[in-house]
């Protein structure tokens, strides 16, 4: 049964030879997101991590290898095995793998889910992974225009958006990461809702009580991310 949770966002900043030199606030997330898959780790030696992309829906296993080379640097990284690097394995799997090999977690495997996939969709794949011993890591960045540093222009939702998730990470607030609505996290960037969604079906289908921990919440560099923790309690 899946007990741990870790959710962290997956920009390529995480990727220490990808900057010069990374600045206080990087530090600070990179730090956060570390803590997070280690105390994945000392849960389980080996994960599902959940992430949304264009490629998605799909499965890639422990065998899968990439590289940061399109980012800029040529870092490898594997979920676990050998195989023959992968130039295009999506971004939320190399971060995985990233965080992984960081972590010393044995392996992991990646499901990816189409951005658009229905809230309905991800809280029924919840379901059915909460009965695997695994650690479970979700793939999710926050909004993407909440300020003049953003990528995109300003958008006064933003705000209100983020406090959702962050509320919701920070207290295990299934509702309200159930609540969350896909057109509106569309507009503003939240590519990773479907894989958040995922969240309410772990934990009804596990039962208990769960805890859970905001390590970071912030927007670096006009772009929001959470890092968070949740862990079922014996």
């Amino acid at each position: 049964m899946i007990t741990c949770v870790a959710v962290v966002p997956y920009p390529p900043l995480l990727v220490p030879a990808l900057t010069v030199r990374a600045d206080a606030e990087t530090a600070r997330l990179r730090g956060a997101c570390s803590r997070a898959v280690s105390s994945l780790t000392e849960c389980a030696a080996e994960w599902v991590a959940v992430g949304a992309d264009r490629s998605g829906p799909t499965v890639l296993g422990p065998d899968s290898a990439g590289t940061f080379e399109g980012f800029g640097a040529d870092v490898r990284v594997t979920l676990g095995g050998t195989a023959p690097t992968d130039p295009a394995l999506p971004l939320p799997a190399l971060i995985t793998g990233l965080l992984r090999e960081q972590a010393g977690a044995r392996s992991a495997s990646v499901r990816l889910l189409a951005p658009d996939t229905p809230a309905e969709e991800s809280r029924r794949l919840g379901e059915s992974l909460a009965a695997e011993s695994t650690g479970l890591l979700v793939l999710a960045d926050g909004t993407n225009c909440s300020d003049e540093r953003s990528p995109h222009p300003p958008d006064e939702r933003a705000g209100q958006l983020d406090e959702q998730i962050r509320t919701a990470l920070a207290e295990v607030d299934t509702n309200r990461l159930r609540d969350l609505d896909p057109r509106l996290c569309a507009e503003l960037g939240v590519e990773g809702r479907a894989a958040l969604q995922v969240l309410p079906g772990v934990v009804a289908a596990s039962g208990g009580t769960w805890r859970g921990e905001l390590l970071y919440s912030a927007t670096p560099h006009g772009v929001t991310y959470h890092v968070a923790t949740w862990t079922r309690q014996p």
